[in-house]
């Protein structure tokens, strides 16, 4: 099954250069490629992508503004954001907009070509390490925040045990080694838990628990 990207990136060279990357791979196509935010909202309306790579600093409207755009109406799109900095002032704002996380322009491919497959998956493409920092520096939970645990009530006692492990950056193979079950299952309680909370992924998931006082922010 073939991947749609669309390329959001105000500079041509970048567009090109990662547009080389993703084609080199047989199970991605470049659908299209817009140099600013307008024409990233527009082009995703016309082309309806899997994938948007979205640059966060454009001209006429930025990535962040354009992800809320494309993620209002009715689509199946992931947007990724593309930083050049790790902590980029609009990172959180755009993981609370709907973006299913970010990539950083200077990673490895390897590591871009991962993230756009996660994306395609469902999954998500901020490392628990980055999300924690961009959690510190971006929001003000007070020093000991109070649990609430109520908010889990909806889920199973074996899904509570595998969004604990979720939102403290286990895989699902390592949740599986740590809980003793097949990695298929784990997945199934993933998603179940992810649906009962109205997450769209694990990065969400992580906020989640961040602002409900279930994990507490490295000071």
């Amino acid at each position: 099954m073939t991947v749609s990207i669309l390329l959001a990136d105000d500079q041509a060279m970048i567009r090109t250069a990662l547009a080389s990357l993703l084609e080199a791979q047989p199970e991605f196509s470049v659908v299209g490629q817009a140099a600013d935010g307008r024409e990233a909202v527009a082009l995703a309306r016309e082309l309806r992508p899997q994938v948007v790579l979205m640059d966060i600093r454009m001209p006429r409207m930025d990535g962040l503004e354009a992800t809320r755009h494309i993620l209002s109406e009715p689509t199946n799109a992931r947007v990724v954001m593309l930083t050049t900095y790790d902590l980029d002032e609009y990172v959180y704002d755009a993981l609370r907009a709907g973006a299913s996380g970010f990539l950083l322009k200077h990673a490895p491919p390897e590591e871009l070509i991962m993230g756009v497959r996660a994306a395609a998956d469902g999954g998500a493409l901020v490392s628990p390490t980055i999300t924690k920092r961009l959690l510190k520096a971006f929001t003000h939970p007070p020093p000991r925040p109070v649990p609430q645990p109520t908010v889990l009530d909806q889920l199973t006692a074996r899904e509570r045990e595998v969004f604990g492990l979720l939102v403290r950056g286990h895989t699902n193979a390592e949740i599986a080694r740590t809980l003793f079950i097949a990695e298929t299952t784990v997945k199934t309680h993933v998603n179940h838990a992810l649906d009962k909370l109205a997450l769209r992924d694990r990065v969400h998931a992580v906020l989640f628990a961040y602002q409900h006082g279930l994990l507490e922010v490295p000071y």
